[in-house]
């Protein structure tokens, strides 16, 4: 004989009153308001909110969700079974671009659920509560363990309603009862699984869970009342259901642009997204705060600390993986991440960004990609850039730990801030490329962009160092004959130029530095630069910005690889009297992320300079000169230093070139039809004068599959290569393919290509779920001899 549930033993004292007989009722005892209880949203003052779920809670002993069958025993009522959603329901939460065989909804909005009967449900006699898990150890005090009678909410405020049929309509496939469930706006993300409770005069049947049931809840940047929410809702069809994007690079006065496919609704990216959120341990009843989930995801998009998405390699070896500059969009790296468990090889900012973007579009977080030039790295909360000379004005690299980025990529995601005071919603900059650490761990963010143009470092999360990125003033440094160091020249507005993103609806660059600070020289600038560095590590006697008579600008032609480059410095004496100027010049590799190499060209002018006239120092730098030191995401940088002999001004000034490189060019060789293979050709020229070797091409596309990456072999100098490849549209509608190039030579090419792709025969869309055979590897022509112009 089974036991009998301890649930309905009244106890040993059940006759027992504490009541002196003949006398007044006693008073209710005040009811507990427990922490769980508040955090979940109860009202916590008489129970009521729960009072209806209490009953319907498993027995002891029975881990919810993981059930085993129950036996059936006459009188039961039984469903045959579960319709979870609709495709009404898909476009109403947009999401019907997921590539997702089960139903995936957002928060905040109601979604159908069919429950197929043995026989109609009798309101009177019957009951019935949808049983919601989330998570490996569902509670219901934390939220992740729902039950939601029918026509009443849960203690979370799930709701369940009836859904009235027409009359005389007839159902298809037998007895149903129609429900329509709405999950709170605040519900934590996630995998929810799903199972019917009913209760008859029979008893109670508790139906099993079936994965094929279960459903994915995310973030509704559409619903008023959830954190995420967009006034403007029609820019979220770039932040949020836009699947390919530009990422800019290059300097302030060269940028450059690569396309970059995000893919967040193909096949395997949610649950890839979701894993990232399990392989941090974040608890599933936080996953509905969006502040936590974007912090743990710019946690562990790096691997740092946690075995995160990507390893981060700056150093120019890329023999055990991938170069960053190879990758041409997100989702071959979140497959391979959640098949393999293991963080991918590798990755640079603008890598980490778009990896960023597809996790926080994927979970429903409105989302840009940023893109801050002259970007600086503040090592020292000094919340200033330090630059270093020696007593010659010869650069002083040991010293110099603080740099200055040509560029850095980092996300702005949209939502409230209810940690902080009012005022403070809206974009907030979240950062996954591991620079610093943050409460010991390498992410950065969220951090209010308004918090970072008033410069209320106080606030957080990190806005000392995004503020620094932005808008610190640069100090140069130059050591005394004593040894000490004394500032000699400040530089205001060279650091945080251009700040760029993908304008919404648009397709073009949009400037938003004028969100991230007020305008330079301003007075609310520079009372913004005063409150931050009042919180910074040094007191504020930081000098005053320079002026002179003299004054130092630098310039360069056309800056294109493998040709011939021309520098500049022009120095102009403003002043009323002759001045003489010694100029010193140096030229040298500089990474993106701002690290020098040694100077490899120096030279030292003395100009005379009449009162109001100006002079031109020139400089020519050969290919067969620069090349050795430049890599593939280097620049160059012409650091231009002097000093005045009659007055001991200090002038100086720095230029970084990028060196241009051509694009793909991509054409379509026929109509682009979901399920069928569909040739293309992509064109490009070695602009170099020696061969490239190495050379690979990959190519990603949201609603495509693309062949696997391919190896072009040695390219002549001057060469133009055609190369014949075939991809397979996955899905209707327009799409984006985005390719890449790389070679040890030369930095990355880039192209892509729009397809109008049409349905399939009889409607068919190809296989949105899972992708085809991969299509065959095109075959390369022959190279024609070297220095002709191909095909």
């Amino acid at each position: 004989m089974p036991d009998a549930d301890p649930r309905l033993d009244a106890g040993r004292w059940a006759a027992a009153s504490f009541r002196p007989r003949g006398g007044p009722p006693a008073p209710a005892p005040r009811p507990r308001r427990g922490f769980w209880r508040r955090l979940g949203g109860c009202c916590g003052c008489c129970g009521c909110c729960r009072r209806g779920t209490e009953d319907w809670e498993p027995p002891p002993g029975e881990v919810p969700g993981r059930r085993p069958p129950q036996p059936l025993r006459p009188g039961l009522l039984a469903p045959r079974g579960l319709v979870v959603g609709s495709p009404a329901n898909r476009a109403a939460h947009h999401t019907s671009e997921f590539a997702c065989p089960r139903l995936v909804v957002r928060r905040g909005q109601a979604f159908d659920l069919r429950v197929l009967l043995p026989r109609p449900f009798d309101p009177q006699d019957d009951e019935l509560c949808v049983e919601l898990t989330l998570g490996p150890n569902p509670q219901v005090a934390k939220g992740t363990h729902v039950l939601i009678p029918l026509g009443e909410s849960s203690a979370t405020g799930w709701t369940a309603e009836e859904v009235e049929s027409e009359e005389g309509a007839e159902h298809p496939g037998g007895p149903a009862l129609n429900l329509c469930l709405t999950a709170p706006p605040d519900a934590p993300i996630g995998r929810y699984r799903l199972s019917i409770k009913t209760r008859t005069r029979a008893g109670e049947y508790a139906a099993p869970f079936d994965d094929a049931n279960d459903f994915f809840l995310l973030f509704n940047p559409w619903c008023p009342d959830d954190h995420v929410y967009m006034e403007k809702t029609s820019d979220l069809g770039e932040y949020v259901l836009n699947e390919t994007g530009r990422i800019f690079y290059g300097t302030e006065e060269q940028i450059a642009e690569r396309a970059w496919n995000y893919g967040q609704f193909e096949a395997g990216v949610l649950e890839a997204c979701l894993y990232i959120l399990d392989r941090r341990g974040m608890p599933h009843s936080a996953r509905g705060d969006p502040v936590m989930v974007a912090r743990v995801v710019s946690a562990m998009v790096n691997s740092l600390d946690d075995n995160g998405v990507l390893v981060g390699n700056w150093t120019g070896d890329y023999a055990q993986g991938t170069n960053p500059s190879a990758w041409a969009g997100s989702v071959a790296i979140l497959r391979a991440y959640h098949s393999a468990g293991a963080p991918v090889r590798y990755g640079q900012c603008w890598v980490f960004a778009g990896v960023m973007t597809t996790v926080l579009r994927c979970l429903g977080l409105p989302t840009r990609t940023v893109t801050n030039y002259n970007s600086a790295h503040d090592t020292d909360v000094s919340l200033t850039t330090d630059i270093y000379f020696d007593e010659n004005m010869r650069p002083l690299e040991r010293l110099n730990t603080d740099s200055v980025w040509n560029f850095h990529v980092w996300n702005d995601c949209w939502m409230k801030r209810p940690d902080l005071p009012d005022g403070y919603d809206g974009w907030q900059v979240v950062d996954a490329t591991p620079q610093e650490t943050s409460s010991g761990l390498f992410c950065c963010g969220p951090c209010s962009v308004t918090a970072v143009k008033n410069g209320e470092v106080f606030l957080k999360y990190d806005t000392p160092f995004v503020f620094a990125e932005v808008n610190s003033d640069k100090v140069y440094w130059q050591r005394q004959p004593s040894g000490a160091f004394a500032v000699v020249h400040v530089e205001e507005g060279a650091i945080g130029r251009r700040i760029s993103t993908l304008g919404a609806g648009s397709g073009a660059r949009v400037d938003i530095t004028h969100q991230y600070k007020h305008p330079e020289g301003s007075e609310e600038e520079r009372r913004a630069v005063s409150t931050a560095t009042s919180h910074g590590s040094r007191p504020r006697n930081r000098g005053t910005p320079s002026s002179g008579e003299v004054t130092v600008t630098v310039g360069a032609g056309p800056a294109v690889a493998g040709a011939e480059l021309e520098l500049r410095a022009v120095a102009r004496n403003e002043g009323l009297e002759p001045r003489t100027l010694r100029l010193r010049l140096a030229l040298s590799a500089v990474r993106y992320t701002g690290v020098s190499g040694a100077p490899f060209r120096q030279e030292q002018h003395r100009r005379a300079l009449p009162p109001g006239q100006e002079e031109t120092v020139t400089m020519t730098v050969a290919y067969a000169e620069y090349s050795p030191h430049v890599g593939e995401q280097d620049a160059l940088k012409l650091t231009a230093a002097g000093t005045v002999e009659e007055t001991g001004q200090v002038v100086a000034k720095e230029l970084r070139v990028r060196l241009h490189t051509p694009e793909l060019t991509l054409t379509l060789l026929a109509p682009a039809v979901a399920g069928q293979e569909t040739p293309l050709q992509v064109v490009f020229q070695n602009p170099l004068p020696e061969p490239l070797s190495g050379a690979t091409l990959r190519m990603e596309g949201a609603g495509i599959s693309c062949p696997k990456p391919f190896p072009l072999g040695s390219v002549g100098a001057g060469q133009t290569v055609r190369l014949r490849q075939a991809v397979v549209p996955l899905r209707p509608g327009r799409r984006r393919l985005v390719a890449t190039l790389e070679s040890p030579q030369l930095g990355p090419l880039h192209g892509v290509l729009q397809l109008d792709v049409a349905p399939g025969p009889a409607g068919s869309t190809g296989n949105a779920g899972s992708p085809p055979r991969r299509p065959r590897r095109g075959r390369r022509r022959a190279p024609p001899p070297a220095g002709s112009t191909g095909g």
